[in-house]
């Protein structure tokens, strides 16, 4: 692209909306969503360059009113309004639903309860959400007097509120009290080497205490996080929400719904039309039926409860693909050949051990480190595993998207489990008592809030959930998961998957997760808060 494409002129009214005129990559800026939305659908449908298309069909047009001697770069440019009735009579006309990807909308969603931030993090693309960490905030502060957690209306108003609160505030209590004297006892068991800041010492023992204690926080405590996406997802989200069984959910989308008319409404209406209602009725129909017939035949079934601090089995292969090997060599030689896949799997098949091994090692002994992925191939073979580990492994781990993951209800029934630190110390015995109170409550609320139950259960009780995922993603998991800085119930978790499907295939599985980290720490944060304080000063950064 030449720089004389553009008159004077033009690079005038240009100047404002893209990061330069004279180069094939550039970026947007100063322009409502809903107009680069219907920029790039237009420009999907044409032959001209994209600021061309800007220039003669959008700057002109008099309903943007995107012209005018006092306009100027950062002063706003667009008025929303006039932007969201222009996507209406123009971008319908040439549009189609994918357009609403190509906006999206920061959102803060502050005071909801850690079991509604897990439905909005469920969502697997086009959303990026970050929670509060239980690591990094200590969750002890009282407002007017009282702890922050969610107090349900359906809850509160009935006979039931004394029972819920008295077991919250049992969690609460014994998490605010000990978080003193448990930092005290951790910076004696675990004094600071010479070659460590002060800084980078008191943010591990403070994270390390944070983790332990995590433990006692009900679900139904408070969070805040942030999420940006994109308009379509946002779009699903909201229908999703209508549909929850939970009213705090169905309350939450009701508020997001409207913040998100503020900002990008054009995109996400349609939650609110009549199609979207009709859509959260279908949604909200079948898990009803469904979970009728389930329930006749739960009845059927022997009570596996467990209770207590017992004893399960975390990491479960259901499923697990014969074939995965070959799938996987298949998959590294396919661009190369140029014959049907088909042919390539029986070439395969064929293949002595030894050049099998040799083809696995070409693609991945350069890898050097966990950041460099085995190639899509990998994503051929899949599994099928079913995890129960307490919520707050739950909590990481599905943070993992791409996966296919589905959770059962939070209870008490397949018992918790206790951090060892706790374990035969001075708070062992307060903790169980937490544990047996908020036991208590949920089977006192259960029958007739199955749903509201979940948040009186601790971190520290089990859930268990299942995740389909393909051999590429199992191995991005636990190697990121596995890192030292990780909470230590999480990498056991990750270390026992690792271990089984390593017995499942082993040369393969060895090979893929080979960036897996088995050290063994006390202080998991020290060495990245010691980084963190290296990089602080050399930016002349105080921490």
């Amino acid at each position: 692209m030449s720089v004389s494409e553009f008159s004077a002129r033009e690079r005038t009214l240009l100047g404002p909306y893209f990061t330069n005129l004279d180069r094939g990559v550039f970026a947007l800026r100063n322009l409502p969503e809903v107009v680069k939305g219907a920029l790039f659908s237009r420009y999907s449908r044409t032959t001209k360059s994209l600021r061309r298309v800007f220039l003669d069909e959008f700057i002109s047009n008099p309903d943007l009113a995107l012209e005018g001697p006092t306009r100027g770069e950062g002063d706003g440019l667009v008025a929303a309004e006039r932007a969201e009735q222009f996507y209406e009579r123009v971008l319908v006309g040439y549009g189609d639903d994918s357009v609403a990807e190509l906006g999206g909308a920061h959102v803060a969603l502050e005071g909801i309860s850690a079991l509604a931030a897990k439905e909005v993090e469920e969502s697997r693309i086009g959303l990026s959400p970050l929670e509060k960490s239980t690591r990094y905030v200590f969750f002890d502060r009282q407002v007017d007097g009282q702890f922050e957690y969610i107090r349900p209306r359906e809850v509160m108003a009935s006979p039931l509120a004394e029972i819920y609160e008295r077991s919250m505030n049992a969690c609460f209590q014994t998490y605010s009290e000990a978080i003193v004297p448990l930092m005290a006892e951790l910076r004696e068991a675990f004094p600071p080497g010479p070659d460590v800041s002060e800084g980078a010492h008191r943010a591990a023992i403070r994270a390390k205490a944070a983790d332990i204690l995590r433990s006692l926080l009900p679900i139904g405590h408070l969070t805040n996080m942030g999420v940006f996406g994109n308009g379509r997802a946002f779009e699903y989200l909201l229908i999703k929400m209508a549909a929850s069984p939970l009213a705090e959910v169905r309350e939450l989308g009701f508020q997001l719904s409207r913040e998100l008319g503020m900002v990008i409404p054009a995109f996400t209406k349609r939650a609110g039309s009549e199609r979207g209602r009709d859509h959260s009725a279908y949604l909200r129909q079948r898990e009803l039926a469904v979970g009728g017939l389930a329930a006749r035949l739960r009845r059927q079934l022997p009570d596996r409860s467990t209770g207590g601090a017992t004893a399960v089995q975390a990491v479960t292969i259901v499923d697990a693909d014969p074939l995965a090997e070959e799938k996987v060599l298949a998959g590294l030689l396919y661009p190369h050949l140029g014959r049907p896949l088909s042919e390539v799997r029986a070439a395969v098949a064929a293949m002595p051990a030894d050049e099998r091994r040799q083809l696995l090692h070409a693609h991945l002994d350069g890898r050097g480190s966990r950041h460099r992925k085995p190639g899509r191939a990998f994503e051929m073979p899949e599994y099928t595993v079913e995890l129960c580990a307490n919520f707050g492994v739950y909590k990481d781990l599905q943070r993992h998207r791409i996966c296919t993951q589905q959770r059962q209800l939070i209870g008490t029934h397949l018992g918790y489990t206790m951090p060892a630190e706790l374990a035969e110390s001075v708070y062992e015995e307060r903790f169980r008592e937490c544990m047996a109170v908020a036991d208590a409550a949920y089977q006192s609320l259960a029958e007739r809030f199955p749903r509201e139950a979940q948040y009186v259960v601790p971190t520290a009780y089990r859930v268990r959930w299942l995740m389909k995922l393909n051999l590429r993603e199992l191995a991005h998991m636990v190697e990121l998961r596995s890192t030292i800085q990780g909470h230590p119930d999480y990498r056991a978790v990750v270390h026992e998957l690792t271990e089984k499907v390593r017995e499942i295939h082993p040369g393969l599985a060895e090979l893929a997760t080979a960036f897996v980290d088995w050290s063994e720490v006390d202080l998991a944060r020290l060495k990245s808060e010691q980084r963190n304080e290296e990089k602080a000063q050399a930016l002349g950064l105080q921490r």
